[in-house]
C-alpha cells in the first residue's frame, strides 16, 4: 500500500497519480487534500510520514507547489527518507542507492505525463544494498545525534 497525499498546489497532480495507481491495480490511501483549497502542507506531510514509518504503507508519494516543501518535512519524520524528483533517473536511483521511502514532485513543476513515468521508475526500483547499505545507516544515525 502507498501513502499518497498533496496539498493545493499538488492536488491535481495528485489526482492523476490515483488514477495511474488504480489503472496499475496498487493500492493506496490518500491522505488529502481532497479539493483545490489551501492547506498547510507539513500537516499532510506529517500523515503521510507516519504512516510510513510506522509499517502501514510500503513508501510515500507527497505533491505540492514543487515538492520541496513536502519533502523537507517529510524528512523531519524519523524514520523517513523523502527525496523530491523531476525525473526518472533521480527517481530510480534515489530508491536504488539511499533506500527512500517517500517520493516527492511538484505539481507546479511536472506535467503528467513525466510526473507518471517518475512515479512508474520510483515504485520499479529496489534497494541495491551492499555499499549503499551502509551510507544509509550512517544518514538514519543522524536522526540519534
Amino acid at each position: 500500500m502507498i501513502a499518497i497525499g498533496a496539498d493545493h498546489g499538488g492536488f491535481a497532480l495528485k489526482e492523476e497519480v490515483k488514477k495511474h495507481l488504480d489503472e496499475k491495480n496498487i493500492p493506496y490511501k490518500d491522505f488529502g487534500t481532497y479539493s483545490g483549497e489551501a492547506v498547510d502542507y507539513p500537516v499532510i506531510a506529517k500523515q503521510v510520514g507516519t504512516a510510513v514509518a510506522q509499517g502501514e504503507a510500503q513508501c510515500g508519494i507527497l505533491v505540492c507547489g514543487t515538492g520541496i516543501g513536502m519533502s523537507i518535512a517529510a524528512n523531519k519524520i524519523k524514520g523517513i527518507r523523502a527525496a523530491c524528483c523531476s525525473d526518472t533517473f533521480s527517481a530510480r536511483f534515489t530508491k536504488m542507492h539511499n533506500d527512500t521511502n517517500v517520493l516527492c514532485f511538484g505539481g507546479r513543476v511536472l506535467g503528467t505525463g513525466l510526473a507518471l513515468d517518475i512515479v512508474d521508475a520510483y515504485l520499479d526500483a529496489a534497494f541495491e544494498g551492499g555499499r549503499h547499505e551502509k551510507r544509509v545507516n550512517m544518514i538514519m544515525e543522524l536522526e540519534n545525534d
